[in-house]
């Protein structure tokens, strides 16, 4: 039996081919939290790199002229700042698939009324080097990196097609290579609309795939980022040769703390210094600028460790379950496979060494958003329709597995360090089953210390839960598992 997940995989060819070639081995079955960083175009010693940063400031400057006359209808709103996600790198983060949201209305309104104020000298800065679309998400909020990433992936969309398409003829079988019409790939600034193209790319499930260039992807966070800012802003307005205003920001941001400030009065503290004093952020880019090497080396660190997460690891995992013949023949209802499923994973993960999985560098990885991609892989040959993070009014839940409307069962991840945990164990999933019409859920609690185990079994004492069936903790910890020899 052979399981596709990855790129490599769906088109049959080595991994070292995609990994020589530059791109990254992306999953087919889930978006992979990686993103395009601009910056990394900008301060990429590749002129090609450099060309297309050039082209996205071209685009942003044609945007801000046209903001600044304020001649843009209801129609050329949605044309030129809002776009749908191109949803065939599969990166970004989607909780199903690889359908994110795009660039909405959000974004739209917020780019085009920050071009036509405080973002109006937006490619003729004085104290940068360069002008940076990040900018926004600084000035912004609820501008976050995907939507910088999403922007950046639509401006360098025709690259991405040509680096495919290179790959495509020169690597794939031409049973694997199809020619297909894409949609907005290039502007064109003199009839002012979106081109549309033709490309022989790969071809699989009734879509194409686009690679990316792994020197151009980060995780997290963009290098230029509100986070970075506020963490290191005592530094930053050492960089400011105006004494007086040097002066002027320091005092000005003292004043407004308080005591004993807290993580989120010093994020507010900076916001209000941004209103005071908007060149601060023009300040804060070029602090980054001068340490752009580091950029590039954070964020191949970055990749590197999501190639090791989300790649390596996961095919281990993915081996282990091949192992278990029936794990992907399960015939039950969706209580029963999906109860089975999160058995097997619990045997896995505690009895064939697959709590490695859970650690990077000898740490617990506590992201529950990274252990449900994780549990996603256990959901390949079924007939179940498995959705994550299904939204019926009352809140997402993980996992929704059905069977038509008659059959369905709730899964809930938690970490046992969640502070929410007992307040979840004892009304979140009760009132998910009521909006979802099903008295069939499971709760599965991960924990990495003998404590937090402790924690758990408190918990579950006080709820009167400690028999219950549809509740699974799964130890991860790495402290208490003997090796082979001395078992």
């Amino acid at each position: 039996m052979s399981i596709n997940v990855y790129f490599s995989d769906f088109f049959n060819i080595d991994p070292r081919v995609v990994e020589d070639y530059g791109a990254f081995d992306v999953s087919l079955i889930n978006d992979f939290p990686l993103f395009i960083d601009p910056f990394l175009l900008f301060n990429s010693s590749k002129e090609e790199y450099q060309e297309l940063h050039k082209g996205i400031i071209k685009y942003l400057k044609f945007l801000r002229d046209k903001a600044q006359a304020r001649k843009i209808s209801e129609g050329l709103l949605k044309a030129w700042f809002m776009f749908p996600e191109i949803k065939q790198n599969w990166l970004g983060f989607s909780k199903n698939g690889n359908g994110g949201n795009g660039l909405g209305r959000d974004f739209a309104n917020a780019l085009y009324s920050n071009l036509s104020d405080v973002l109006s000298n937006f490619g003729e800065e004085k104290v940068t080097e360069g002008s940076h679309l990040e900018k926004l998400c600084i000035i912004k909020e609820k501008v976050g990196k995907d939507s910088i990433s999403d922007f950046t992936t639509r401006l360098i969309h025709e690259y991405l097609l040509k680096y495919t398409q290179t790959f495509a003829l020169d690597h794939l079988d031409k049973k694997y290579v199809k020619k297909v019409s894409v949609n907005n790939v290039r502007f064109n600034y003199k009839t002012e609309t979106w081109e549309n193209d033709t490309f022989q790319l790969p071809f699989m499930n009734e879509d194409y795939v686009l690679l990316s260039p792994v020197d151009i992807l980060t995780k997290d966070e963009t290098w230029i980022n509100k986070a970075d800012m506020v963490k290191d802003f005592s530094l930053i307005p050492e960089s400011i040769d105006n004494e007086q205003l040097r002066f002027q920001i320091n005092n000005y941001f003292m004043s407004i703390l308080p005591k004993k400030p807290s993580q989120k009065d010093r994020s507010l503290a900076v916001s209000r210094v941004i209103s005071e004093f908007p060149e601060f952020v023009d300040y804060y880019i070029k602090y980054k600028e001068e340490r752009g090497e580091q950029a590039e080396a954070t964020s191949i660190e970055k990749v590197k460790e999501s190639v090791s997460f989300y790649v390596e690891k996961f095919k281990s995992l993915i081996a282990l379950l091949e192992k278990e013949t029936e794990f992907y023949q399960t015939k039950d209802d969706t209580f029963e496979e999906s109860l089975k499923r999160v058995n097997y994973m619990k045997h896995v993960i505690e009895d064939n060494n697959g709590y490695r999985i859970f650690y990077s560098k000898g740490k617990p990885i506590k992201k529950e958003d990274d252990l449900q991609i994780l549990y996603r892989l256990t959901w390949f040959a079924t007939e179940s329709d498995v959705n994550r993070e299904v939204n019926n009014g009352r809140g997402p839940v993980d996992y929704k597995v059905s069977r038509g409307d008659k059959d369905k069962t709730l899964i809930e991840f938690k970490l046992a360090s969640n502070s929410q945990l007992k307040r979840n164990l004892q009304k979140q999933v009760e009132i998910y089953e009521k909006a979802n019409d099903t008295k069939k859920s499971i709760k599965v609690i991960l924990y990495f210390s003998e404590e937090e185990l402790n924690r758990v079994n408190r918990i579950l004492r006080e709820l009167e839960l400690t028999e219950t069936e549809n509740i699974i903790l799964i130890d991860a910890r790495n402290d208490n598992k003997p090796s082979a020899s001395t078992a």
